[in-house]
């Protein structure tokens, strides 16, 4: 192909990828399947990668890009921010009504919407393009979080303009980003599951997603936005703005599910009372219903106060409260020991579903609401999730009710239980509690660590309980015949997971420093730590102020890992994996690539950074964190950073994706 041609069907591929993704994201009305969208955009990704002179900011491959931020720009907004004024009834609603009808002297129109549990944004088109993107702030100035919002698949980089849609094309709209409940859940089980703090509700982990400053991870968390305002009006055109919410659709954008023009504002409460039925059936958080003036010239005439618009109020939704009998508080424990108290309530109904349990957090959170067994507490669902007591009902109290106190023996295995001064967790020390040793199996067997296919919960519980696992080691002892007298367990399903456990013998060391579960120590760090020290042996001996000197590794993770190794029962556990075989140290492949020392950056397509490590280290090479004279290969992924631009100035050689596959190709790694 000519580059005209190259040219063009770039931007036609472009075009089609848009046009999909609105079909996806927007109207959720897909017409290919995801394979024939993965090889549209594997096309243009090498288009673009072999004529970059091609690569534009609105690109659907530009989504995910650049290097983490060290801190977010302050953006002044043209138009404040505005929050909206609360309704709690509809005596306050009509109240509302009455006030705007004495301002305009007649009675308008309403837009009734559901009011999203997000995070408010604004979204700045230059020319049809997302130019910038920022946060509320104080309604005046926020943060500026482009790179974050592109990650948003349902926000447009360019909107589907034609010629009589001119006054779209430099325009601002205003959304609310959230995440979804289903998210959310799967979010928290995950954290849960790594020893890490859960989120409250979908609200708190969505801004809490926003204020991370690596878009890659902004866009794990697969947040998504409703379009709910255009903070001034469009042009003469558009006095309307339902109908400018309809032709923001058709540009490309979500609207807010839901949207409905009232007449009346009976009509509205009428409305507002039907979705207050219907929210928990909706997998977006809401708590209530926005109600604003529909014609632009009637809001100009209608003005603000200083922190709300006149035009527009939120109708909050009371949280559905129910109050039960605290029969009991019982302790859970998690894979780092941390004791969590639980309360044990008579079942109730709340939001459509039975409860009959609800988190106190822990012992500060008990002390501040004066939670006793055998009180009558008010419970709410946060986010319409997870339950939780809200306080106490101290006027019903008998006088017969009893404090809690926090065990000082571990529930689970007896234990000693102890509170360090800066934290507020309690926590069991014992590594071999059968709690702890069954997340921490869970954990071990995991697809990042050791990878053994087969060892879920079901059976770690079993393997647990009979006695058959009593520390991880051990789980290198199992047989078939072992494994087949279990529930569930054939002698076909019980081959599969010691094949799997025998593989996993071979798993890079990174990934059993990963395993073992050292705490505050994820996947990333695991690998630097690795090739750092290269074996468990020096890591083992190594300092605190040695394990802070590797890029990434700060004091308190530096501090947990020093602590570990000068456990005994941890030493006895490596020195058990060692006498197994567990791979103890960075293997020393001798290859065609041995000496020669390769550098990630960018996301690559065909591989992850991990997997395309793991190529290079097959063929003897070496992978290294950060850019020095001492590289011999930068491999340049889609949307390179400061690694990059560092090679260009030292000169060292760079690799495209292409590149780097044929060098594999051609020394047998493929």
């Amino acid at each position: 192909m000519t580059e005209e041609e190259v040219k063009k069907r770039i931007e036609e591929l472009r075009e089609e990828i848009r046009r999909h993704d609105y079909l996806y994201y927007v109207l959720a009305q897909p017409e290919i399947s995801d394979y024939e969208y993965d090889m549209l955009l594997r096309e243009l990704k090498e288009l673009e990668e072999k004529y970059p002179q091609f690569i534009t900011p609105d690109s659907p491959t530009q989504r995910v890009g650049g290097q983490p931020t060290k801190e977010f720009p302050p953006f002044k907004h043209e138009i404040p921010m505005l929050s909206l004024d609360n309704a709690y009834s509809y005596e306050e609603l009509d109240e509302f009504h009455s006030r705007v009808v004495k301002l305009l002297g007649y009675e308008p129109e309403y837009i009734v919407e559901p009011k999203i549990d997000g995070v408010a944004v604004a979204l700045i088109y230059r020319d049809g393009i997302f130019y910038k993107g920022a946060t509320r702030g104080d309604g005046h100035t926020g943060d500026e979080i482009t790179q974050n919002l592109k990650t948003i698949k349902s926000i447009p980089l360019k909107l589907f303009y034609s010629p009589e849609d001119k006054e779209f094309l430099n325009i601002e709209v205003r959304g609310e980003v959230y995440m979804s409940k289903k998210i959310f859940q799967e979010l928290n089980r995950k954290r849960e599951e790594e020893g890490l703090t859960t989120f409250a509700n979908p609200r708190n982990a969505c801004a809490g997603t926003l204020k991370l400053q690596d878009p890659a991870e902004v866009a794990r968390r697969k947040l998504d936005i409703f379009i709910h305002t255009v903070p001034k009006k469009i042009s003469d055109r558009y006095d309307s703005d339902y109908d400018v919410m309809l032709k923001l659709r058709d540009l490309g954008f979500k609207i807010i599910e839901g949207m409905k023009l009232c007449k009346s504002m009976e009509e509205v409460k009428e409305y507002c009372a039907l979705w207050e039925k219907k929210k928990e059936s909706v997998d977006f958080p809401m708590d209530g219903m926005v109600i604003k003036v529909n014609r632009f010239s009637e809001r100009e005439k209608l003005g603000a106060t200083l922190k709300s618009p006149r035009w527009a109020i939120a109708y909050k939704y009371p949280p559905e409260q129910a109050i039960t009998k605290l029969i009991d508080i019982t302790v859970n424990v998690g894979r780092t020991g941390v004791l969590t108290p639980t309360a044990i309530l008579e079942p109730v109904f709340i939001s459509g579903t039975k409860v009959s349990r609800a988190t106190l957090h822990n012992m500060d959170e008990i002390r501040r609401k004066d939670v006793k067994i055998g009180d009558y507490v008010v419970v709410e669902k946060a986010g319409e999730i997870i339950p939780q007591v809200v306080r106490v009902v101290k006027e019903r109290r008998t006088g017969k009710e009893k404090d809690f106190q926090m065990p000082e023996r571990c529930p689970v295995c007896g234990g000693k239980v102890v509170k360090l001064p800066e934290e507020v967790a309690y926590r069991c020390i014992n590594r071999n509690c059968p709690a702890q040793l069954k997340r921490a199996i869970i954990h071990f067997a995991s697809r990042d660590a050791m990878d053994i296919e087969g060892l879920g919960e079901s059976l770690t519980e079993q393997l647990v309980d009979k006695g058959l696992v009593k520390w991880l080691p051990d789980i290198y002892y199992l047989t078939v015949d072992k494994l087949a007298s279990l529930e569930r367990m054939g002698e076909k399903s019980a081959s599969n997971i010691i094949e799997s456990v025998e593989k996993s013998k071979k798993r890079p060391f990174y990934r059993l420093l990963y395993g073992i579960g050292i705490r505050y120590v994820g996947i990333k760090a695991s690998e630097l730590l690795a090739e750092h020290f290269q074996s468990m042996d020096r890591l083992m001996r190594a300092s605190i102020e040695e394990l802070q000197s590797v890029e990434g590794i700060g004091e308190v993770m530096a501090r947990s890992i020093y602590e570990f190794f000068r456990d005994p029962e941890n030493v006895k556990m490596i020195e058990e994996f060692k006498k197994i075989g567990l791979n103890m140290q960075v293997e020393k492949v001798e290859g065609p690539l041995k000496g020669k020392t390769f550098v990630f950056t960018g996301s690559l397509e065909r591989f992850t950074r991990k997997e395309a490590a793991e190529l290079v280290k097959s063929l003897g090479g070496s992978v290294a964190s950060s850019v020095s004279k001492k590289v011999d290969f930068v491999v340049v992924g889609e949307s390179p950073g400061s690694k990059y631009e560092k090679a260009l100035k030292l000169g060292i050689k760079l690799l495209n994706e292409k590149e780097f596959i044929e060098l594999l190709k051609k020394y047998g790694a493929l």
